[in-house]
C-alpha cells in the first residue's frame, strides 16, 4: 500500500444520516476481530482467519492508518472502509502512471441488508473527491459476490475488466467524481 498522497489524516469524522466514519479507536478491537474471523465476511476475500491468531496479532488500536475509516453506528463499529493506492505491480489500472486509489469495505453480517455499506461508501467517495478531485477510484470484487456487484453499480462504478484470480472470476470497476456527479 502506498499513502493516499497530500491528504491530512485523520480527517474530521464524516457524518451521514445514520453513520459516522472516523479513525479507529481501542474500543473497536473486538469488532475488527469479529470482521476478520467471520466466515460470512471472508467468503469472497480468502476466508476467515482463526480467532486465536487474531486475538494474538490484532493491536490494541487496530486499523489506525491513513485511508482506513471505521464505520460507526450509534457508538459501535459495524464495519470499515479503506481507500488505498493500488500498487503499480498489481494488474488492472486505468491511468498510465498507475497508483489509483482502491475502495475496500467490510461490514459485520448483522449490519448487512440495511444500506449501511452504500451510505458509508458514498460518504467516503465524496470525501475522497473533495480532497483529491478528479482522481479515479477502483473497486475489485468477485463476480460471484452479488451484493458487492449491486453495490458497485449503485455507487456508480463502471466496469473496466474481468479477469481470473484466486481461482475465481474477478470484476474491476472505476468511479470518478467527474462522471458520477453528472
Amino acid at each position: 500500500m502506498t499513502e493516499l498522497g497530500p491528504v491530512a489524516w485523520p480527517p474530521a469524522p464524516i457524518r451521514t444520516e445514520r453513520l459516522v466514519l472516523r479513525e479507529s479507536e481501542a474500543r473497536d478491537r473486538t469488532a475488527f476481530i469479529e470482521l476478520f474471523a467471520s466466515p460470512e465476511v471472508g467468503a469472497y476475500i480468502g476466508g476467515a482467519r482463526p480467532r486465536d491468531e487474531l486475538e494474538r496479532s490484532v493491536p490494541e488500536v487496530p486499523g489506525r492508518r491513513p485511508g482506513l475509516f471505521v464505520v460507526d453506528l450509534e457508538g459501535a463499529m459495524i464495519g470499515m472502509i479503506t481507500l488505498d493506492r493500488r500498487d503499480a505491480e498489481r494488474p488492472g489500472h486505468v491511468r498510465p502512471d498507475a497508483g489509483e486509489a482502491e475502495l475496500g469495505y467490510m461490514f459485520l453480517p448483522e449490519a448487512w441488508g440495511r444500506g449501511y455499506a452504500a451510505e458509508a461508501c458514498a460518504a467516503a467517495l465524496d470525501w475522497f473527491a473533495d480532497v483529491l478531485p478528479d482522481e479515479p477510484v477502483l473497486l475489485r470484487t468477485q463476480t460471484a459476490n452479488d451484493r458487492a456487484m449491486r453495490l458497485a453499480a449503485k455507487l456508480g462504478f463502471t466496469e473496466v475488466e474481468r479477469f481470473e484470480a484466486y481461482g475465481a472470476e474477478q470484476w474491476s470497476g472505476v468511479w470518478s467524481s467527474v462522471t458520477s456527479s453528472d
